[in-house]
């Protein structure tokens, strides 16, 4: 009886162990996968008329994607085509594909998974158009996708659908008006206004701290210190103030556009821009949801096409509310 109970006990614990070492192999198998779900692939093609879908297929079968993830994937921007001496973005699966060829695929799953915040048409004029583009909107993609940016999101949401071209950026964190041509000449006429500056930029920020008082109400307190030794130069006008908070609501006129200028010139002078992670002041970081306080709301200049004067500023629900922002606050 006694040997029956020590060989049942010795199996009992023979298959607990089993159950571990099965789950301890299940566990690294899971963890290798999560970390597969990123990776390249780069293909020669080597005879006319392959199948796009039927070669990325082959090439990536180790990852288990199916037909439904490589078109989704190709869709949000991740397959590009060498041909010669050009490398593109390419989405239709049924493009023919030549000797020679190299397709580049690049995956990322949580890159693919983002969703992306949606703009707003502010106006419309054929060869280029205005948009909001809000707070985590990319201006434009990378070799991963470019379904978060604004750029796709114009092509896939105007009508009639026309190309995108980025012309100047907005930052990730920031948001409000930003330019988007939709043929070369229109992108080459608009890099020319902003090339000799010949584009009026009004921008909203809130900051921490309270403005001095013996700067000039009419001009504005004037920071001209240079950022990547570059010459620069930003006019702060001070619009609003919380007490309770310490905050600032300041309109901002720049007359360069150098990278980060606006937080970079408001830091200097002890004014932080709120939610600024980058260049402000990491004990004043006042919660983990609010966002960059930056917004762009105006826009002036001469259109290359009209020659007329053109002005955009954002309706007043999409810029920035000190007294909205204070509420989130409490």
């Amino acid at each position: 009886m006694t040997n029956f109970l020590s060989t049942r006990l010795e199996l009992n614990l023979f298959d607990i162990l089993l159950t571990i070492d099965t789950m301890l192999v299940s566990r690294k198998l899971l963890l290798t996968m999560v970390t597969m779900t990123k990776f390249e692939r780069h293909i020669n093609i080597t005879s006319n008329d392959e199948n796009i879908i039927k070669v990325l297929s082959e090439s990536c079968q180790e990852f288990l994607l199916s037909n439904a993830m490589l078109k989704n994937a190709i869709n949000k921007g991740a397959l590009w085509l060498s041909r010669g001496k050009y490398t593109q973005r390419i989405r239709k699966i049924k493009k023919k594909l030549q000797t020679q060829d190299v397709l580049h695929f690049y995956y990322d799953e949580k890159v693919l998974s983002q969703p992306s915040p949606k703009a707003t048409l502010i106006a419309d004029l054929n060869d280029y158009s205005i948009w909001h583009k809000p707070y985590g909107m990319l201006s434009q993609g990378s070799k991963w996708s470019d379904h978060c940016t604004i750029a796709r999101w114009s092509e896939t949401t105007l009508s009639p659908q026309r190309p995108a071209f980025i012309v100047h950026r907005l930052d990730r964190a920031a948001s409000g008006l930003i330019i988007i041509a939709h043929s070369k000449k229109s992108a080459k006429a608009f890099s020319h206004i902003f090339e000799h500056h010949q584009l009026q930029k009004i921008y909203q920020i809130i900051v921490h701290g309270k403005f001095p008082i013996d700067f000039d109400k009419n001009n504005g307190l004037e920071v001209t210190a240079d950022i990547d030794e570059k010459k620069s130069k930003s006019i702060f006008f001070p619009q609003e103030f919380d007490e309770k908070n310490q905050l600032t609501l300041v309109q901002v006129k720049i007359e360069t556009g150098r990278k980060h200028q606006i937080r970079k010139h408001a830091t200097s002078i002890g004014l932080p821009v709120v939610g600024d992670r980058l260049h402000g002041h990491k004990e004043e970081i006042l919660s983990d949801k609010i966002n960059l306080q930056l917004c762009a709301i105006k826009l002036g200049f001469i259109c290359p096409f009209s020659q007329e004067e053109k002005h955009f500023e954002l309706p007043t629900q999409l810029t920035l509310s000190l007294n909205k922002l204070c509420k989130e606050l409490v």
